[in-house]
């Protein structure tokens, strides 16, 4: 079968950090054998980042190329203004059938974003309820993360995460299916989003088998005291409970048994995927594209889960698998999630609305080889639980800068620290101008004592200022030159002038009093809407999938057409089978 223009299948692992993974450490004790073999027979972006480490923060950043300020996607109860055009938006203009199966976690009245179809409902509510409150960020919300996944990890035979990851695996193949049988000639993009291998830590004992006697390594740096831990880690620290205390030994190798586990279980949902298109003759019109939303700390420097700009946190797999259309090959430039969208526009031969704010750039270059706008930059926000104020992170070339207004900065050298041991701004004098903090409330400025779980209202954004437009990021329609309005990058590796060149683009490219107040207006009005829709007769905004039970398979189909439909729903058709078998046309 063949297309005028490729499908995509866009598949989704939740918490997936690209550094423990087979395909980026060859020491890795990971079973990923579907993975493997996309990333021997694809592209593969080593040092691919999401652009916020967060679940619904960089999913909105992904599907819409912007970063977190300019959409108001700053926490995991944020609303993505049904306006703002996704890559779901661009396919479906240009003729594709745009599905997701899945986990997206929007909130809010829009649902779909462009999607023409879900197969599933979303695992989390699509109301305000997860909302972060700054204004109180000494309680600790009972929504947060806690320890009980690392406390409780081990084999199961069923979870909440299992039973979703199952209907979204099942959905998805079923629309290959129907695909093949109803809709051959037009392409489509099929975005399946699984929740694993998202905490909690807990595998069945197909998969925890896997891993009986093998080297569970302990994390590195793992026993790093809290009290030298920077100011944000503190916060995350506070927020997941876990400060002031340790976790034990076997504790921490159950969870990663168990992560580890849960990584070859989306690898086997992969490879289910992968079986269908070469069953249904689609592989090679298909462009399979796979990533994550975010990592998983898993223990390294103390920490756990997301919410940090370090490795483990913030970095994520991708591999683009087209073996016909662009040959194997290793990408070691700096790329991000936000990148995606100018990217599925470029592969559908489609254009991007040039007068439309965009801030990834097309892949493109890097998966041709041919010439092309190559940043090798990722910009990064983080606004949500954890912190009181904007976290922005600069990855380039060697370097990553984090920043925040209630912080000291920190800079790694990535190629020499990939430990990221050694903050090289510590102890190197700030400018003046940068204790920029007089805005930020006094409880802000410092992590609170031992935070206590509270109950509390929890919390649609608009679009705010962003970033100053002397530092606007490179897209293609619009900025062609990345160094445009930037200083030239130093050649040195002296730390000092480093910082400078950073500190100088932070503060020209982002104004994170501004961004505070916006975030602060956001929760506030989200608190608000969320207690008054509690009350009273609640409506859910949560997707529900049209199932029509009562014409399912020979159901209620009408008399005499019990032949026709046994012949619609059978791939190959009956005269294609036999045309197969003596070669001849039909």
């Amino acid at each position: 079968m063949a297309t005028k223009k490729p499908n995509i299948l866009y598949i989704m692992a939740d918490q997936m950090a690209a550094p423990l993974l087979a395909f980026h450490d060859k020491d890795s004790p990971i079973k990923t054998p579907n993975l493997n073999r996309l990333a021997d027979e694809g592209v593969v972006f080593d040092s691919a980042y999401c652009n916020s480490p967060l679940c619904a923060p960089s999913r909105f950043v992904m599907v819409t190329g912007q970063l977190p300020s300019k959409i108001g996607a700053y926490d995991n109860a944020a609303d993505l203004p049904a306006d703002i055009p996704t890559y779901a938006h661009y396919l479906r203009r240009e003729g594709y059938h745009t599905a997701l199966a899945g986990k997206m976690h929007f909130c809010g009245p829009d649902q779909l974003h462009g999607y023409e179809q879900r197969l599933t409902s979303d695992i989390y509510p699509g109301d305000y309820g997860w909302s972060v409150n700054w204004d109180e960020p000494e309680i600790r919300l009972d929504y947060y993360h806690n320890m009980s996944s690392v406390m409780d990890a081990g084999p199961v035979v069923r979870t909440n995460q299992l039973d979703f990851d199952e209907e979204v695996i099942y959905k998805s193949t079923q629309y290959l299916y129907n695909h093949v049988r109803q809709r051959g000639d037009q392409p489509f993009c099929l975005t399946v989003s699984m929740t694993h291998p998202h905490d909690p830590y807990a595998m069945t004992k197909e998969f925890w088998d896997l891993y009986e006697g093998v080297d569970i390594p302990l994390p590195k740096n793992g026993d790093m005291p809290q009290d030298q831990q920077d100011p944000h880690s503190q916060r995350v620290l506070k927020c997941i409970d876990l400060w002031g205390k340790e976790m034990p030994e076997e504790r921490i190798k159950a969870a990663r048994r168990a992560y580890y586990a849960a990584c070859t279980y989306v690898d086997t949902n992969v490879g289910k995927l992968l079986k269908v298109l070469d069953d249904c003759g689609m592989t090679d019109d298909t462009i399979i594209v796979f990533t994550g939303d975010h990592g998983d700390m898993l223990g390294e420097r103390g920490l756990w889960y997301k919410m940090t700009w370090y490795e483990n946190s913030a970095r994520v797999p991708m591999i683009v698998h087209a073996p016909k259309r662009f040959a194997p090959k290793r990408v070691p430039q700096n790329v991000s999630t936000m990148d995606l969208l100018p990217t599925f526009v470029d592969l559908v031969g489609a254009q991007l609305v040039r007068e439309l704010p965009l801030d990834g750039v097309s892949l493109l270059p890097y998966l041709t080889g041919e010439d092309g706008l190559k940043t090798d930059t990722v910009l990064g926000e983080y606004m949500g639980e954890g912190t009181q104020s904007p976290v922005v992170m600069i990855r380039r070339g060697r370097w990553k800068f984090v920043y925040s207004l209630i912080d000291p900065p920190m800079l790694f050298d990535v190629k020499t620290d990939p430990e990221e041991k050694v903050n090289l701004a510590a102890g190197l004098p700030i400018p003046a101008q940068l204790s920029a903090a007089k805005h930020i409330s006094g409880s802000q400025l410092q992590p609170a004592s031992l935070p206590t779980p509270a109950e509390s209202p929890r919390i649609s954004p608009r679009p705010q200022r962003g970033a100053s437009s002397a530092y606007p990021f490179p897209s293609p329609p619009r900025t062609p030159s990345p160094g445009k309005g930037l200083p030239e990058m130093p050649t040195t590796t002296e730390p000092a002038k480093v910082l400078a060149y950073f500190l100088e683009e932070a503060q020209a490219r982002w104004d994170l009093e501004s961004i505070t107040e916006d975030v602060l207006r956001s929760q506030r009005r989200r608190r608000l809407v969320y207690s008054a829709l509690i009350k009273g007769n609640p409506a859910f905004w949560d997707y529900e999938p049209r199932i029509d039970p009562s014409t399912q398979y020979v159901r209620n189909q009408g008399k005499g057409v019990l032949d026709d439909v046994e012949f619609i729903s059978r791939w190959p058709r009956v005269l294609q089978q036999a045309a197969n078998a003596t070669g001849t046309k039909i």
